[in-house]
């Protein structure tokens, strides 16, 4: 019987001393995981990303995941400064198709080298373009939208209208002033009005380049004063001065966003994401009247509907390259798809990025209604031929150069000062194609 308690007591302290190095291993193994620093913005689907950082962390126990995170504003000059001086603070960046080709070009960002599970052929061609650089992908989508047409078709169907899958100007000119009814607080159209290169302007690029205009010519000299440029500039100002909510300048996604769900906006073009937020029915009372077209032509189809993307890049300086990769893999994989969808439904996940999302029945099931339409939006949108007349540039509603910022940038206040009333078309045209002129002059473009 003593043999038998010394026997136990020996194995007890077995036990004991395992467990202690095992305690001591596990904190061994979590005081030396390596800490990846991702920088990214704040929005919704962004957000919902962070909350599952336990989730990525329990697969990859030697990675702790720290989130910086900034408004749109602020990541732009905080990546970039810290991009362009080598700093090494962030070891993954969120970027948009603007900047992953001109970063990739500077030698600022690594390629990105995927195992065969991850399927980059299944990446919707049109965003693997917008964010490869010679042929390399350098950012990996975590979910990107088209723009489109979002109409009531309730309303529309009481002015006795109806709409092709690509109307022309005109005729949603022609509806949106059949169904404008302030008295109602029902207004014909709602349009991007508040100035900047992402905001006022992504919209009035699409509609310049459906007008047969474009920002530079083969010479890289700026057109803003052209003929197209003046008729598309004259149509969205007689729009929505006309046809839409008052002080339209101040408005732009959240606050046209707002108005849609309020029941106040006949028709809406803008981006595809506004779909699901539309079409919630725990939101808008109006949800089950939201149909989708294409966003409008006019002289041509081409760079009609714009091309953007949210992403994640591996800076080129980083010293977590591994880890910043399995990270990146992860988040923009099929598998995050179906963690958000399991978690959160269908409807909820991020969209945009990949074929297989389209083909998904359970997605089509509960997002058939804008689903298909904002397929085809993506699907058509074609940053190397998204102008009439040839141009150097490949982007839609941007042009991937520096020094396209501060000249949309000014361009878009200007035209906010002619919906204000301060300012003539051929005014704001004319003055904002003596600043790009000099900007590029400057730049030495």
């Amino acid at each position: 019987m003593t043999k038998i308690l010394k026997n136990t007591q020996t194995l007890i302290n077995a036990s004991i001393l395992a467990g202690t190095f095992s305690t001591i291993a596990l904190s061994a193994t979590s005081a030396h995981a390596v800490e990846l620093n991702i920088a990214t913005v704040n929005n919704g689907h962004m957000i919902e990303m962070q909350k599952l950082s336990n989730e990525f962390e329990t697969l990859h126990p030697d990675i702790q995941l720290k989130w910086h995170v900034y408004n749109e504003g602020s990541l732009r000059m905080r990546a970039i400064a810290d991009i362009a001086s080598g700093g090494g603070r962030y070891d993954v960046l969120t970027i948009g198709m603007y900047e992953a080709p001109i970063w990739a070009k500077h030698g600022w960002l690594k390629p990105l080298n995927f195992s065969a599970s991850y399927d980059v052929d299944d990446l919707l061609p049109s965003v693997r373009e917008g964010l490869s650089y010679e042929g390399e992908l350098y950012a990996a989508p975590f979910y990107g939208e088209s723009s489109m047409l979002m109409y009531r078709e309730d309303l529309l169907s009481k002015a006795n209208l109806s709409f092709s899958s690509r109307p022309s100007w005109d005729q949603v000119y022609n509806a949106a002033q059949k169904m404008h009814d302030p008295e109602n607080d029902i207004y014909g159209i709602c349009l991007r009005g508040k100035p900047g290169w992402g905001d006022n302007m992504a919209l009035i690029s699409t509609m310049v380049n459906s007008f047969g205009g474009q920002w530079f010519d083969m010479n890289w000299t700026p057109q803003i004063d052209s003929p197209a440029w003046q008729k598309a500039v004259s149509f969205y100002i007689d729009l929505l001065s006309n046809y839409g909510p008052p002080n339209s300048e101040k408005n732009s996604f959240n606050e046209i966003l707002s108005l849609s769900r309020e029941g106040k906006c006949a028709m809406w073009i803008d981006a595809s994401v506004a779909a699901s937020f539309i079409t919630n029915q725990d939101e808008s009372q109006y949800a089950n009247n939201w149909k989708f077209a294409q966003s409008p032509y006019q002289e041509t189809s081409l760079g009609a509907n714009w091309l953007w993307a949210w992403s994640l890049a591996i800076p080129q300086n980083t010293k977590k390259l591994e880890a910043a990769e399995t990270f990146i893999s992860w988040a923009t994989s099929k598998d995050y798809i179906g963690l958000i969808a399991k978690k959160n439904g269908w409807k909820n996940i991020p969209t945009g990025t990949r074929t297989s999302t389209y083909q998904e029945q359970n997605f089509l099931s509960v997002a058939g209604v804008f689903a298909n339409a904002e397929l085809e939006a993506l699907r058509t949108a074609t940053p190397d031929n998204s102008t009439l007349p040839a141009s150097p540039y490949s982007g839609i509603q941007f042009v991937p150069i520096p020094e396209f910022v501060p000249i949309a940038g000014n361009t878009g206040q200007k035209i906010a000062e002619i919906l204000e009333g301060n300012m003539s078309v051929q005014e704001a045209l004319s003055s904002a194609q003596k600043t790009a002129v000099r900007e590029m002059k400057r730049a030495e473009h």
